[in-house]
């Protein structure tokens, strides 16, 4: 049996990764190839084309990328033709994915959605697509099932596959002993891991440490970072602040772990936080045509992760298009440096919510998904 894996970002490669892993497992003989990283072609998966590389955020960006991702699909439609796969499953990445599933039903290939688009909060018409190209949807968050299903789509929920990295996590133990010994509070800073991000966000993330560190000077600032590049990036960018600051590659997991709360981005990286119970304040920077767009489409309460499963908002959210909004997360942050009862508050019900939802086996439960329609396909070849 063959399965072709697409991820186009560092969280679906991390899931990709994992779903290889628990692929192998159920299925020893299955041969796994597809679009992904360096963490699935680690995991087992063959790597057609490192489609990581191509992480694009914004209007501008995607369509200036249409020619390399047209020249991808062509690759793609060639692997589907001459590797014959007995199943296609795709992660997130909306855009690309809609063509390479159509692509993949072209030749009689049936399709899994893996971690599925947020189609209920941006732009539902485009359930019409998801009934149209995919055979199952396997759905991370609760509500997606019924939504999915109310809409004709065949969907099953799962959990969400990050709870299973977050399980499988050690901490560095030497890296926290280290920063424990130091004096002072932490308050960890989650840049992200796209460049966009890292540019459009630090500016943001800098005006807040000097609020904060202004009105406590017994706060420190520790950021994780996913590259050493990223880190070198960020140190540049943050070069002459004068508050005491670390940035570091590769330790998102023990900054969580040591920080009183944390100023974030947004995206997975939220369940890191709820699964440490940490304090964060979330932030989105959109371009001036996104966001214009999103007021328009955005149809869901939040656009964080940990607020959508708690059907609250747990984490404040900043969205903004220019400038900076250091101040308003300076002053969550100060909020719960001072006001220990609403810290400890918030602590509580994030560790309420982590009981609840934070549980592993996604992508084991998404590997019976994907084998039983796959062999399904497989067998109908045979005969």
């Amino acid at each position: 049996m063959r399965l072709f894996i697409s991820a186009g970002e560092p969280s679906g490669d991390l899931h990709g990764a994992n779903l290889s892993r628990a692929l192998r497992e159920r299925h020893p003989e299955v041969d796994l190839l597809g679009f992904g990283g360096d963490r699935m072609a680690e995991a087992g998966c063959r790597i057609v084309h490192p489609l990581c590389d191509y992480a694009v955020v914004g209007f501008g960006a995607a369509i200036r990328s249409i020619p390399t991702f047209y020249r991808i699909l062509q690759l793609a439609r060639e692997t589907f033709r001459r590797e014959r796969p007995d199943g296609v499953v795709l992660i997130d990445y909306p855009g690309f994915h809609w063509w390479l599933a159509k692509a993949a039903r072209a030749e009689g290939i049936p399709v899994t959605y893996f971690v599925p688009p947020q189609l209920w909060a941006w732009g539902g018409w485009r359930v019409r697509k998801m009934r149209k190209i995919a055979d199952q949807v396997l759905c991370s968050l609760p509500f997606e099932e019924v939504w999915f299903q109310q809409r004709r789509v065949p969907a099953r929920y799962i959990g969400h596959p990050y709870f299973d990295e977050l399980a499988r996590q050690r901490l560095d133990g030497a890296f926290v002993s280290e920063q424990r010994a130091k004096p002072g509070t932490i308050v960890g800073i989650l840049p992200g891991s796209r460049h966009s991000e890292l540019n459009g966000n630090t500016p943001s993330f800098a005006e807040a440490a000097r609020i904060v560190h202004a009105k406590r000077s017994d706060v420190r600032f520790l950021v994780a970072c996913l590259k050493p590049a990223h880190a070198d990036l960020i140190r540049a960018k943050l070069a002459g602040l004068d508050v005491p600051l670390e940035v570091h590659s590769g330790r998102t997991a023990e900054i969580i772990q040591l920080a009183h709360s944390c100023m974030s981005v947004s995206g997975s990286v939220s369940l890191e936080l709820l699964h440490r119970a940490r304090p964060a304040t979330i932030i989105y920077h959109a371009p001036l045509v996104g966001y214009a767009l999103g007021k328009v489409l955005l149809q869901a309460k939040y656009i964080t992760l940990v607020n959508l499963l708690a059907d609250e908002l747990l984490y404040p959210e900043q969205i903004f298009t220019r400038g900076t909004v250091g101040p308003k997360i300076a002053g969550e942050i100060l909020h719960w440096l001072e006001d220990r009862p609403a810290y400890e508050s918030l602590c509580g019900k994030l560790e309420a919510l982590k009981a609840m939802v934070a549980v592993p086996g996604a992508c084991a439960r998404a590997a019976v998904a994907i084998l039983e329609l796959a062999q399904a396909r497989h067998q109908l070849r045979a005969a």
